[in-house]
């Protein structure tokens, strides 16, 4: 049975093992142009450039996440008033909350999905790297060659690629490497849900199931994160650690330019906004229509002729005498 299942689990990686190998070893080939090929530096910067072209790849994935967490976090009031009139009744709550994610174009399980694709890509490169360290197996484009040549491979021709914290081979810089990309893979995964929740969440989506949800997350995965980590090897944490730093910076520049509306983030946008001259749609609409308005052309006033004196005694007369009849 354990065979059985084994035969399955290998045949739906092997897909996963040629595109994996497919992208690190055409980034080695590169390097490998104006570096040691067998060098662990050329193996970590093609590693680099797989994570950069895996997370290049989820941006669209990542744009519908980012939808969905917000959608997420402007629905809350709603989904707290379905739970105050149908808390007694658990199906008619699930029907009428699914209705009003689907109404809203909400996904709840959006907020998962980048890192869920990225787990078979990650156990694919962690598992290529570890046997190739032991056994020079081939994966894909990851002939026997390469594969000797990855599992062998050292930073400075002293820190092993496929080194991890508990399997040093005697080299302590392989520990304080690895300590050091463990802590960095957690504090970017902390950060990263910190800034979510700190930046782009309206004050009344800080409490309730969803929150308590994104809470517990911002302190589990970190958690999760470096209890593993210890046994990952040092090429498998610079993926993930380049990985949180893209997210990082991709949720920065998302928050900072289309944030969610009444978050400290939109605040910080409208305030930098206006310190550039620049009004929100609203404002720069009624400034538009009282442009206009002073634009419009008034008639001109016609202005009273000078009259000669005698000019003036003889309209004097003609008004006495009409005075007089």
């Amino acid at each position: 049975m354990l065979d059985f299942f084994g035969s399955i689990g290998h045949a739906i990686m092997v897909p996963l093992y040629y595109a994996v190998s497919f992208v690190l070893v055409g980034f080695h080939k590169l390097f490998s142009t104006f570096m040691d090929p067998a060098g662990g530096l050329t193996w970590v910067l093609s590693i680099v450039g797989l994570t950069l072209t895996i997370r290049a790849a989820l941006i669209p994935l990542f744009v519908k996440q980012i939808k969905s967490s917000r959608n997420m976090q402007l629905i809350q009031p709603k989904v707290r008033e379905l739970q105050k009139k149908y808390g007694h009744d658990r199906e008619k709550l699930a029907q009428e909350t699914m209705a009003l994610y689907k109404d809203s174009g909400t996904n709840p399980f959006a907020s998962c999905l980048p890192i869920l694709l990225q787990m078979p890509i990650f156990l694919a490169l962690f598992r290529m790297l570890d046997q190739a360290s032991k056994k020079d197996k081939a994966h894909g484009f990851l002939d026997e060659t390469l594969a000797k040549q990855f599992g062998d491979s050292k930073i400075f021709d002293l820190i092993p690629v496929s080194g991890t914290f508990l399997k040093t081979g005697g080299v302590i810089e392989v520990m304080i490497l690895a300590a050091f990309l463990v802590l960095a893979m957690t504090a970017t995964t902390f950060l990263t849900q910190r800034q979510l929740m700190s930046k782009n969440m309206p004050a009344d989506a800080l409490s309730g199931p969803y929150a308590q949800q994104q809470k517990m997350l911002l302190y589990v995965l970190p958690v999760v994160f470096a209890v593993g980590g210890i046994a990952f090897p040092i090429g498998v944490l610079v993926y993930w650690t380049v990985s949180n730093l893209w997210t990082m910076a991709q949720q920065f520049y998302v928050i900072r330019n289309n944030p969610a509306p009444g978050t400290p983030a939109a605040k910080a946008k409208e305030e930098r906004d206006k310190a550039k001259g620049k009004l929100p749609e609203a404002d720069a609409a009624a400034a538009q229509q009282a442009t206009l308005v002073e634009e419009k052309p008034q008639p001109q006033r016609q202005q009273p002729q000078r009259q000669t004196k005698a000019q003036r005694a003889k309209a004097q007369g003609s008004s006495n005498k009409k005075k007089k009849r």
